[in-house]
């Protein structure tokens, strides 16, 4: 018995490797996008948080300026 492969038999593998490379590099690529979309949300996120920390503290200076009585120099 012969241990040769056939033409057909080494261009199967050849296909299947092709394709498992290629699975695996799409997945790959998923990973990274999955967590690129992650980290730009978590920055706009903290983003949105600093803006309503910024904005409620201008409200509050605001408010306490108002009930300040003026200076009379």
């Amino acid at each position: 018995m012969s241990d040769h492969l056939s033409k057909g038999e080494i261009g199967k593998d050849a296909v299947q490797s092709t394709v498992e490379a290629a699975a695996s590099t799409v997945g790959d690529v998923a990973k990274i996008i999955t967590k690129a979309v992650q980290d730009v949300a978590s920055a706009v996120g903290g983003f949105a948080s600093e803006v309503y920390e910024i904005r409620d503290a201008s409200r509050k200076a605001a408010e306490e300026h108002e009930d300040t009585p003026a200076d009379d120099a």
